[in-house]
């Protein structure tokens, strides 16, 4: 997929796809793809397998029994949620650690893995949603690399579409543009690019998209209202009452929504202390 041109024009770096991981994008487009070609493909990196090993065997996912190897985690968790996490390890590999972007990093980890939870059970595909909750704000990721400390004056602003406004007033573009060329350099699909591109977007400007990509965007804002924003999150009810008329512009069943959406919200279970602020 070709960059747009504009951004070609800008002395901003997009990271290289490693690649591990743009063999595992291929191996994920394959129908036929098996849990042991996308086992031995993680394994070749002996870095990445200890690292997916440690993550499932952490207590996010509450395993009853202690896997040993990407096998057993695949098998456990399945292909997409496994793909996830080795695409969250190599993202936040392809950036020089700093705090700002440990922020980003673990809202996109709990963002991509309420997100496919929650696509799964909907019978969307949960490697897309898992994906574009990942690469969400990935594109902030790379204006903190290219300007720290400049950046560092925008992260007050907690309204997306303010965001992107005065990014482009400080760098000439914004995340979402720079997150949507990430996942286009990375051989990601264009439902991922298009949802990282449009998730700014007031619902009402959705109709543009593809319906699987205002699907996911719908998944994406129940996430971010339920279990990533500190001034939404303590109150549920209010949030159901504003997405319902997007879950339904956008063709999903309310009731079974809110019910795969809760119990991914409850499964996760964050402290309402501990959520994860901007």
């Amino acid at each position: 997929m070709s960059i747009a041109p504009q951004l070609r024009n800008l002395n901003i770096d997009l990271p290289a796809c490693p690649n591990t991981l743009v063999k595992l994008s291929l191996l994920m487009a394959d129908e036929d793809a098996s849990i042991d070609q996308m086992a031995a493909l993680i394994e070749t990196d002996m870095a990445l397998s200890a690292a997916i090993v440690r993550t499932v065997n952490s207590a996010l996912f509450g395993l009853l029994k202690r896997v040993e190897s990407v096998h057993d985690g695949i098998r456990y968790l399945g292909m997409a949620q496994v793909a996830g996490l080795t695409y969250e390890i190599g993202l936040r590999g392809a950036f020089p650690p700093s705090p700002l972007l440990q922020n980003i990093w673990d809202r996109a980890g709990v963002r991509g893995l309420a997100m496919g939870r929650i696509a799964r059970q909907m019978d969307l595909d949960p490697w897309h949603a898992h994906t574009l909750g990942l690469f969400a704000e990935s594109g902030r990721a790379v204006l903190i690399a290219y300007d720290r400390q400049r950046y560092a004056n925008l992260t007050a602003e907690q309204d997306e579409a303010l965001l992107c406004a005065a990014e482009i007033e400080a760098f000439g573009v914004s995340h979402s543009a720079l997150g949507a060329a990430l996942c286009q350099a990375w051989g990601l699909s264009k439902d991922i690019s298009d949802g990282v591109r449009a998730r700014p977007h007031a619902p009402s400007q959705w109709a543009s998209e593809r319906p699987g990509v205002q699907k996911l965007l719908a998944i994406g804002a129940a996430v971010d209202a339920l279990l990533l924003n500190p001034l939404t999150m303590d109150n549920p009810s209010e949030v159901w009452t504003d997405l319902r008329p997007i879950i339904d512009q956008v063709g999903l069943n309310f009731q079974a929504f809110q019910m795969a959406t809760s119990r991914v919200v409850d499964r996760l279970n964050l402290p309402q202390d501990s959520a994860i602020g901007h």
